[in-house]
C-alpha cells in the first residue's frame, strides 16, 4: 500500500501497464477496503467518495488500462487527478447523484442547480466547513442543471482539523440546497480515515 501521506502523483509514480495488469485484480481487491471507510451515502441518491493519493493512484491506472492511450495519456491524466489529492489542510470527494432511470435524473437534476456551492461538513455542531467546487468547469449549467458528478473541497482552519482528528467527534455531512437538504451522520471508521487526509 501506498503512503498516504504522498500528495502529489509524479510521472514515476505510473506503473507499466503489462506490470498493472498483472497485479490489477489484487490491487482493486484491497482498494475496495481503502474505500469502504472512504464512502457516505447522503439522502436517497447522493454518495460522497472522499479521495487521497491512493484512490487518485488507482483512477488513474484505470484510465490507462481501459483506454490504453499509453505515454500521451499520461500527462492529462495527472493534470485532471492531482487536483483531487488532499493537500494535508481539505478534504476532496467526488460527489455522485445516482439515479438509473434517465428520465427522472433529468428532471431531478434539472432542480438541483447550484447544489455544488451548498455542501458543508459540520463537527460537533461547533466546526462548519463549507466545500467549495473544484474550478475546472463550471458544473452547475446556465439553465440551472447540476452535473450528476462534483467535485468538492472543504478546506480546514487548524482548529477544524484538530475537531476532526479527536476520537469520536461527531461528524455530519450534509447540503443547505432547498431541494436536496439532506444529512449523513460519519461513522467513527469515515471519521478516522479522513483524519488521516489532514496533516
Amino acid at each position: 500500500m501506498m503512503s498516504v501521506e504522498k500528495r502529489r502523483i509524479e510521472r514515476a509514480d505510473i506503473m507499466p501497464m503489462s506490470e498493472y495488469e498483472a497485479e490489477r485484480k489484487e490491487r482493486r481487491k484491497k482498494l475496495v477496503e481503502v474505500k469502504r471507510h472512504r464512502r457516505i451515502d447522503v439522502g436517497p441518491v447522493c454518495t460522497f467518495y472522499f479521495e487521497n493519493y491512493e484512490t487518485m493512484w488507482h483512477q488513474i491506472h484505470e484510465m490507462l488500462y481501459i483506454e490504453k492511450g499509453g505515454e500521451e495519456q499520461i500527462p492529462d491524466e495527472l493534470a485532471a487527478y492531482n487536483p483531487l489529492i488532499p493537500q494535508g489542510r481539505e478534504l476532496i470527494a467526488t460527489v455522485m447523484f445516482e439515479i438509473d432511470d434517465p428520465v427522472r435524473r433529468k428532471a431531478f437534476l434539472s432542480k438541483l442547480g447550484g447544489v455544488e456551492e451548498t455542501a458543508f461538513l459540520d463537527i460537533e455542531g461547533a466546526e462548519r466547513i463549507v466545500g467549495t467546487p473544484e474550478e475546472d468547469v463550471d458544473r452547475t449549467s446556465a439553465e440551472g442543471k447540476a452535473s450528476s458528478v462534483q467535485f468538492i473541497h472543504f478546506p480546514f482552519a487548524d482548529a477544524q482539523a484538530e475537531a476532526l482528528k479527536r476520537p469520536g467527534a461527531k461528524v455530519t455531512l450534509g447540503f443547505t440546497h432547498p431541494q436536496y437538504g439532506h444529512m449523513a451522520v460519519m461513522s467513527e471508521e469515515t471519521r478516522a480515515a479522513l483524519a488521516g487526509d489532514l496533516a
